[in-house]
């Protein structure tokens, strides 16, 4: 059964980046909307093979992929990639920069936050290690973007 604490944090884990979207305008949601979701998707498949391989434990039972992982997924993931993208791209220190922040604040004090809360914890994986499995999906995302890009401009 999930807990009321759990639920209060998946509800507000998935609606308040969403919510921070209606202010990055029309023209900003559709450039970078499809590398936002590639990112989604990314994410997922990520997710699946660290949840079967224990990097991480979530506290509520029964262990479920829709309570526990997917909200993770579905919340901040695209919404905060294009963000990202929005204030930097065309400048990839800037961008590498700015992933860096965010994915240094969820896997070090944000990882914290969650054991404390009795949410999740990471298991297999320290913390800088947790940073590279999430740090390394910049460089995919940028990528992304950037035949996204290219292939407007031809058309």
């Amino acid at each position: 059964m999930t807990s009321k604490r759990h639920f209060t944090f998946n509800v507000a884990l998935i609606l308040l980046p969403w919510l921070s979207v209606l202010f990055l305008g029309k023209r900003n949601i559709r450039r970078y909307s499809l590398t936002g979701s590639v990112t989604v998707i990314l994410e997922m498949l990520n997710q699946v093979i660290g949840q079967q391989r224990s990097w991480w434990v979530f506290y509520d039972k029964p262990k479920s992929f829709i309570k526990d992982v997917l909200p993770f997924s579905i919340g901040p993931y695209m919404p905060i990639a294009m963000w990202i993208l929005k204030l930097s791209y065309g400048n990839f220190i800037k961008f590498l920069f700015l992933n860096a922040v965010a994915d240094g604040l969820f896997a070090f004090p944000g990882i914290k936050m969650l054991k404390k809360m009795k949410i999740a914890n990471l298991k297999r994986l320290s913390g800088s290690q947790f940073f590279l499995y999430l740090f390394y999906k910049a460089f995919i995302m940028y990528g992304v973007q950037y035949f996204v890009e290219k292939k407007q401009v031809k058309n």
